[in-house]
């Protein structure tokens, strides 16, 4: 997939104030580990996770959204009249129905001349919503659109901790499958899109690519709106960056760059090691790549496009660079694009 007239304009995240440790976590799961006489530190050495945030409990995701959008609609400076779709692509949502984007859209005051929905793609939701929204204004369907999604990891969190400290039937070898709960964070993103005609700052999205590896759907579910969650994490991550260096070639061959004019890539966020394997099989230097699970976890769809913003906000990124976003989300799905960024 080629672009030649879709900007990336506006950027927004909101992080919690709360900071949970990976210590902290295994205090609260103390009866866990006296039972299985686990090592302390055992959390933070497997995943390189420090901390993670929360937001405060009973927190809705769509309240968190429409603060990034609005921070992302600050920054782009697009008028709210060109706005032609918003999307919402996180995993949690206040509710089944209606869509989330329906509450998000009125809170921004967009037009009623639009779309506005969910789309569900696990951690690759976000991103989804942006080549959905960049395909659209590629086609001259729209000016302008954004995608929001937060991601509440609490529950997931609590949930997952309760039912390893209750159920005695658990033994070192099935809780392995519990592990990636425990990484998860939370965040909220947002991302403006438009036509290269309203753009003041030119950072062009040139091209994108896309994997579905699907046989391998089952190596992480979750249900009830991210309650509990089971992951084969080891095979997972071996699948993944299987599937991400499958999609990395394609994406070079659309983007025409080669790995040494990649000036920053930002993956999807899980765990040091998924890092240093993906950046290893993709052949890309980890100086070049920012980071954050060490201090945020795995944000989810929103750990992608938060550690985009944040690397913008960190001066991470300057006029003319090429800027590489690797998403890989369960499923499996991959999807990356790139943005040569502007003035």
């Amino acid at each position: 997939m080629r672009f030649s007239r879709v900007c990336l304009e506006g950027l927004g995240h909101v992080l919690p104030e709360q900071r949970v440790t990976s210590a902290e976590i295994e205090t609260r799961l103390g009866p866990l580990y006296r039972r299985l006489r686990l090592p302390e530190g055992r959390l933070e050495l497997m995943t390189g996770i420090g901390e993670r945030r929360f937001f405060p409990p009973g927190a809705r995701p769509g309240d968190l959204a429409i603060e990034a959008g609005r921070r992302a609609l600050r920054s782009s400076g697009v008028p709210i009249e060109k706005l032609g779709v918003l999307i919402h692509g996180s995993v949690c949502r206040d509710h089944l129905e209606p869509a989330t984007a329906c509450r998000v859209h009125h809170a921004l005051g967009l037009p009623r001349r639009g779309l506005a929905f969910d789309v569900s793609n696990a951690c690759l939701g976000i991103l989804t919503g942006a080549l959905q929204i960049a395909s659209m204004i590629e086609l001259g369907q729209v000016e302008a659109g954004i995608v929001v999604g937060a991601e509440c990891g609490r529950p997931l969190v609590d949930n997952t901790i309760e039912r390893l400290n209750t159920d005695e039937t658990l033994s070192r070898d099935t809780i392995k499958r519990s592990v990636a709960s425990l990484t998860i964070g939370s965040a909220a993103a947002a991302l403006v899109l438009c036509d290269a005609s309203l753009s003041r700052t030119g950072r062009r999205l040139t091209s994108a690519a896309a994997t579905a590896a699907t046989e391998d759907h089952d190596l992480c579910q979750s249900e009830g709106l991210q309650q509990v969650m089971q992951t084969d994490s080891e095979k997972l991550m071996r699948r993944g960056v299987a599937a991400g260096a499958e999609t990395f070639e394609h994406f070079l061959a659309e983007a025409g760059w080669r790995r040494d004019q990649i000036d920053l890539s930002v993956c999807h966020q899980v765990g040091v090691a998924h890092r240093r394997m993906m950046l290893g099989a993709l052949g890309l230097p980890e100086e070049r790549d920012f980071a954050t699970v060490e201090t945020l976890g795995n944000t989810g769809s929103a750990a992608l496009p938060t550690t985009l913003s944040l690397a913008v906000d960190a001066g991470r990124v300057a006029p003319g660079d090429r800027v590489a976003m690797l998403g890989i989300g369960s499923g499996i799905n991959c999807l990356m694009m790139g943005v040569q960024w502007g003035a």
